[in-house]
């Protein structure tokens, strides 16, 4: 019995090592994105550069229903791992903003291409059921193309409100099977309830979390025409946008960014009524006033089932949801009541709130438990 048992041992062995070793590869190449999307140093970044390749980007437009989305390819020297179609958050930098980039550059460098792909409306500081379907149809695109994914299938990232969008368009017939995995980086879960959330800073259990003032900036613009008369209405609109990209500007430039929110604060006593009361609310931030003009309408604005993926079909490949716990733009429990609607529904679906994360960034320092745990949820989503 020992002499036929042998060989068997024999052959095992190395398959067992190989198997070994593609599985703390996943490790090593988690950890390795992390360490560099955290911007960590010192002997942590010496290590994970040696998993890191050069990388080549190029701009491009990718076909969609209503014309041509702008877009940014990332192709790793080296690797073969699963594409990523990757979907910024409301920003009017679309594809070329920062952070973006960055994690772009860092997923790319250990091995996976990247398709970065800006939604118009997202750019316009505006969420709609259109920027789902170019979600759908750029990850349809993606799909088609053999040299980004030989076997037909695409990851999808979607980042803020970007991420409950992605998981919505996943669950489409026409990229359903096509999709090999999605993540939501700080996403929604119920668009309705995430506005509300923002006007008042309560959440679902009852319990109050202040707020960031830009959600409620945001919300302000999209029913600018509902709150002033409509001969104020551009004037409102141009306050905010001037506003916003003193936002935008504080990233790249804090000089301009403060010079520009200067001239949002010198227009102010030029505009008539009510757009002087709410440019005011919104030069000083007040999150309760702008709140309390605007809680009526948010019902409105996320109503279409294109906007919230607890209430539209859900997609057969494994969701992974990531969410830091303070975040205070989309709260940390969109994430968990969406990953019960999603389980009660057979979803695969993997859950991890974490201090590490802000809203969409890993920039924190934390324990050793907290940083593992977040390897371990990357390691989940590069290998599928």
């Amino acid at each position: 019995m020992r002499l036929r048992t042998r060989p068997a041992i024999l052959l095992a062995t190395p398959v067992v090592a190989v198997a070994s070793y593609f599985a703390l590869h996943d490790y090593v190449r988690a950890s390795a994105f992390v360490v560099k999307a955290a911007g960590m140093q010192g002997a942590a970044r010496t290590v994970a550069e040696w998993e890191a390749g050069d990388v080549a980007e190029n701009n491009r437009r990718i076909p969609w229903r209503n014309g041509l989305l702008p877009a940014r390819t990332y192709r790793p020297a080296r690797g073969a791992g699963r594409v990523f179609l990757l979907v910024p958050g409301v920003h009017a930098s679309g594809v070329e903003e920062p952070r973006l980039v960055g994690f772009a550059r860092d997923l790319a460098s250990l091995g996976h291409a990247v398709v970065t792909v800006g939604p118009p409306d997202l750019a316009q500081y505006s969420i709609t059921p259109s920027t789902t379907d170019a979600i759908e149809d750029a990850a349809r695109w993606v799909a088609t193309q053999p040299e980004l994914a030989p076997d037909g299938r695409v990851g999808m990232m979607g980042i803020s409100f970007a991420g409950g969008l992605s998981i919505v368009a996943a669950g489409r017939p026409s990229i359903r099977d096509k999709a090999a995995v999605v993540l939501s980086l700080g996403g929604h879960g119920d668009l309705a309830r995430t506005l509300r959330y923002l006007c008042t800073g309560r959440q679902p259990d009852g319990t109050i979390h202040a707020p960031h003032d830009y959600g409620v900036v945001i919300i302000l613009l999209s029913v600018a025409e509902r709150v002033v008369p409509a001969d104020q209405v551009d004037l409102l609109r141009q306050s905010i946008l001037m506003f916003l990209e003193a936002s935008r500007l504080d990233l790249v430039d804090k000089t301009l960014s403060l010079a520009t929110f200067e001239k949002v604060r010198a227009m102010e006593p030029t505009l008539p009524e009510p757009t002087r009361t709410l440019v005011n609310a919104v030069n000083r931030r007040d999150v309760a006033a702008l709140g309390a003009v605007l809680l009526p309408h948010v019902a409105s604005l996320g109503d279409d089932t294109a906007l919230s993926p607890e209430h539209a079909p859900s997609p057969s490949a494994p969701i992974y949801l990531l969410h830091g716990t303070g975040d205070n733009v989309i709260p940390a429990v969109e994430s968990q009541l969406l990953a019960q609607a999603l389980a009660k529904r057979g979803v695969a679906v993997h859950l991890l709130t974490t201090p590490l994360i802000t809203h969409a960034e890993v920039d924190r320092a934390s324990s050793v438990a907290d940083i593992w745990h977040l390897v371990a949820f990357w390691k989940g989503v590069l290998s599928e």
